[in-house]
């Protein structure tokens, strides 16, 4: 089993940056590749990013490349996502989740309890 617990949501303005924090616990982090998805209201959830365990590798959805940045910290069991020149299209709830494999379109074995982000215009 694998605990996921992230943080740093919240309400900023339009152009403004966030970074969100995912905690791990339970199995070894490094052993799991670590994805940001994020669903707004009345939306389907969506990919967001992906890092390899190792944290030599990303994938970003298009709508974000450029302005997000995810990264992780093994030593902490952390994995972060900073978010910058935000959008109010960008409002939603931000989830992270982990997978044994690597890729797009892996399914995810465990996943947090999600963090607000909202962008004001």
């Amino acid at each position: 089993q694998v605990q996921l617990v992230e943080s740093g949501g919240g309400l900023v303005q339009a152009g403004g940056s966030l970074r969100l924090s995912c905690a791990a616990s339970g199995r070894t982090f490094s052993g799991y590749a670590m994805g940001w998805f994020r669903q707004a209201p009345g939306k389907e959830r969506e990919f967001v990013a992906v890092i390899r365990w190792d944290g030599g590798h990303t994938f970003y959805a298009d709508s974000v490349k450029g302005r997000f940045t995810i990264s992780r910290d093994n030593a902490k069991n952390t994995v972060y996502l900073q978010l910058n020149n935000l959008k109010p299209e960008d409002t939603a709830v931000y989830y992270c989740a982990a997978s044994p494999r690597y890729g797009l379109g892996i399914p995810y074995d465990y996943w947090g309890q999600g963090t607000q982000v909202t962008v004001s215009s």
